[in-house]
């Protein structure tokens, strides 16, 4: 049950400090409402700060990061988290289940809807990374010159996707990453072809909400997306980004060497890589939890400060 939980506890445990405001916000993502959580030291209102956005990985919600959010903004850092279309406090976007009826162009009508809840699509979470980007740019009190991002596990790979898409991203921290969804994709080639001929079709519709088909993790994958994500691929378009990559010394769901050492390695511009010694994947949210955060801060303080 560790890897099902382990996005929840964080939240339970979490206790609001005073000397941090915590506020709620919107982010429109291709037109449909994100939920987000800006952090900022009561003491820095109404200036221009570092910023940093982070968003969970596979499964988890905005609500687990508070802890890392907090600290972030104690540090000096404007703070947005956010939610995926899908999940957590996000509406979901719709898709008709019946023929739309006849209406004018442009004009509002009503149909039978359903939302696609708690499904994991690899370029549907990018573009909402490049969303919240957008969004927290025009924040008064976002430095735009001084942007970093924050990701863990499936989101430590997104975090470079954006980077290499979004060139006011100047740094990025990214622990216990998964920067290639090909393999996932390719493992079953079958059922990849199988389930996106029936979705076009329409003789099936998307997984329904916290479906498990890959170990315990919640929220089934769309195969075809992951073909399509390889973010250990685009590293040489964001060479000017200063890049952390924060590995698990004994990482059991996949191969560093096929992630982010690949990543370092290949990476030009300033990097850093550091490996935990003897934890595993989920270790990054137990036992080193504290040693992520304080190592997330010192690289952000070096490269955005």
């Amino acid at each position: 049950m560790r890897t099902i939980l382990f996005s929840f506890l964080p939240a339970l445990l979490f206790s609001q400090p005073s000397d941090v405001q915590m506020e709620n916000v919107s982010i429109i993502s291709e037109g449909t409402r994100m939920h987000g959580e800006r952090f900022f030291a009561k003491s820095n209102a109404g200036k221009k700060l570092p910023t940093v956005v982070m968003a969970h990985g596979w499964g988890g919600v905005a609500q687990s990061l508070r802890p890392d959010a907090v600290l972030l903004a104690q540090a000096g850092y404007l703070v947005l988290s956010f939610d995926y279309r899908g999940w957590g406090q996000s509406d979901a976007r719709m898709i008709a289940t019946g023929p739309v009826p006849k209406h004018e162009k442009g004009a509002a009508f009503t149909a039978e809807v359903r939302d696609v809840r708690e499904v994991v699509d690899p370029l549907d979470f990018g573009a909402d990374w490049l969303n919240a980007l957008h969004w927290v740019a025009g924040d008064a009190m976002c430095d735009v010159t001084r942007i970093g991002v924050w990701g863990s596990s499936f989101s430590g790979g997104l975090v470079v996707w954006a980077a290499a898409r979004d060139a006011r991203v100047k740094s990025l921290h990214s622990q216990v990453g998964s920067l290639d969804g090909r393999p996932l994709a390719l493992m079953d080639g079958k059922r990849l072809y199988e389930s996106s001929t029936k979705r076009a079709r329409g003789e099936s519709g998307y997984p329904g909400p916290m479906a498990v088909e890959i170990g315990k993790l919640r929220g089934a994958p769309i195969l075809s997306r992951f073909a399509d994500f390889a973010p250990v691929e685009d590293v040489g378009r964001a060479a000017k980004c200063a890049m952390q990559f924060v590995i698990a010394e004994k990482e059991e769901l996949f191969d560093n060497k096929d992630h982010a050492i690949k990543a370092y390695q290949r990476h030009t511009g300033p990097k850093n890589l550091v490996s935990i010694p003897n934890i595993t994947h989920y270790g990054i949210y137990y036992e080193a939890r504290k040693q992520a955060q304080q190592l997330a801060i010192a690289w952000f303080d070096k490269t955005l400060k």
